[in-house]
């Protein structure tokens, strides 16, 4: 009889025994660390808005229960991306809150403030975040006072002005707790300004439009003067159809939108609300891949068309986990040297997987088309990531070998909870989660990275991890 007072070890496991995915019943779900979850929870989230499976708050929570956990340089590192990367505005504003409760974390907040502050009302969306998480109009950090001083550089009178609003906390409040030095007399009269409340009002497209301003003149001079963000160009498309812009004027203002802030998801809400301008505002959505690197070989690129990923990003968005899906499969597929695609779905009640190979890919919106298509016929039930990856190791790796595999999900697996764990079978395998749901499938040892998010810098994360494997060591 074995005794009990020196038992067998056994290994690790890859799993989380407690967690169970895709609502509480499906694939058990990977076992990740502190700083996994939190990139998780931070990277694909809409803060404080509900999502599928988890409500907005609950997001929240996590972030702020993760932080602490983690080393601060990471958590710099997260924030810096959140925004940068992802192109978040709350969220990293919320993780530099968190850092300033912890000593450590703190130190790195005066550097951070000023790198993720990129516009003007995100100084007073930062001091009202503080004083909501430490109960009122409190102290503030020092370390947070320091960053949002450097950030006041950031910005000159036409953006300051243009979000100078009315709000419980103003700019002025932001400067007479911070105090900036101005670094040269320009910004001591601008700094005077804010504090005088004699800002210069801009020219801003609501101001023009509210002004009593014709509004075909408007948007047409706004336009050619270039004072339309892309975010707001986008968005008023139709506004500019309905006062009766001249085409050739809106084509203008394609040639110079400028890309750096949108995601992918932008575009498509333009193309499905414009359908008469999806030829322009299909290679502009290109434009975000057009400095990306190149990924030689063949690539199998694998969308998740499962009914969960038919839930809105979140309960304000117009567009779905499916459509950032299809967006980021059309900028892979514009870097890739070869490419297939394959769409997998399922039957939630038989827990089968069903599976279908686009052999004649197109490229751009085209290609959402046919994803579309394929996913009426294959069932709108859950993923299940392991049989999805049986079936094209049987159905197309028999004659088309693969350098990478990329799965678009919410890793949200409704397989049996059986511990029977993906198997997939390239050198390089991702998940590219774009929801923030606590837990997924990114089963150490078994995938080579889960890139959680929805914008195109996956595609530089990948290229670069792959570029870095080629390095000889030294």
């Amino acid at each position: 009889m074995m005794s009990k007072l020196n038992p067998t070890l056994k290994g690790p496991t890859v799993f989380d025994t407690h967690t169970r995915l895709a609502g509480g019943f499906g694939a058990y779900a990977a076992r990740q660390d502190a700083v996994s979850l939190l990139k998780r929870v931070v990277m694909a989230n809409l803060l404080w808005e509900d999502i599928a499976y988890i409500d907005g708050k609950k997001v929240a929570d996590q972030l702020i229960e993760l932080v602490p956990q983690c080393q601060p340089e990471v958590v710099y590192e997260i924030a810096l991306a959140a925004r940068l990367e992802q192109k978040l505005r709350h969220t990293p504003l919320l993780l530099a809150v968190e850092m300033c409760r912890y000593p450590q974390h703190a130190k790195y907040v005066s550097r951070l403030l000023p790198q993720i502050i990129s516009r003007a009302d995100m100084l007073t969306d930062f001091l009202a975040l503080y004083w909501n998480r430490n109960g009122g109009k409190k102290a503030v950090s020092h370390q947070a006072l320091k960053g949002l001083a450097a950030a006041f550089h950031n910005f000159d009178e036409y953006q300051f002005a243009k979000y100078d609003r009315d709000t419980e906390v103003k700019l002025r409040d932001v400067m007479f707790l911070c105090h900036p030095t101005p670094s040269n007399l320009q910004e001591e009269i601008l700094f005077r300004k804010i504090a005088e409340k004699n800002l210069v009002v801009p020219d801003t497209w609501e101001l023009a439009l509210s002004s009593g301003e014709d509004k075909k003149t408007a948007w047409e001079r706004l336009i050619s003067q270039k004072r339309l963000g892309a975010l707001a160009f986008l968005r008023n498309l139709a506004n500019m159809r309905k006062a009766g812009v001249d085409r050739q004027v809106i084509e203008k203002g394609f040639d110079t939108l400028s890309s750096s802030m949108l995601l992918p998801f932008d575009f498509l809400k333009a193309a499905r609300m414009n359908p008469e301008f999806k030829h322009l505002i299909e290679p502009a959505m290109l434009k975000a891949a057009a400095n990306q690197p190149r990924l030689s070989g063949r690539t199998l690129l694998i969308v998740d068309v499962s009914g969960s990923m038919c839930s809105r990003v979140s309960a304000k968005s117009e567009l779905s986990r499916l459509d950032c899906a299809k967006a980021m499969a059309i900028l892979a597929a514009e870097v890739c040297d070869e490419y297939e695609i394959v769409c997998t779905a399922g039957n939630d009640s038989t827990r089968i997987g069903a599976h279908e190979w686009i052999q004649y890919p197109c490229r751009g919106f085209d290609m959402m088309r046919q994803i579309d298509e394929t996913n009426s016929r294959i069932g709108r039930g859950g993923i299940f990531t392991r049989q999805c990856l049986e079936w094209c190791k049987d159905k197309i790796r028999a004659y088309k070998p693969f350098d990478r595999i990329i799965v678009f999900s919410d890793s949200q697996d409704c397989d049996f909870a059986d511990k029977r764990v993906p198997r997939p079978f390239a050198r390089h395998n991702y998940i590219c989660d774009i929801s923030c749901n606590t837990h997924g499938i990114a089963y150490q040892g078994i995938w080579t990275a889960e890139i959680s998010g929805f914008s195109e810098h996956f595609l530089s994360y990948i290229a670069q991890y792959e570029q870095s494997k080629r390095l000889p060591d030294k």
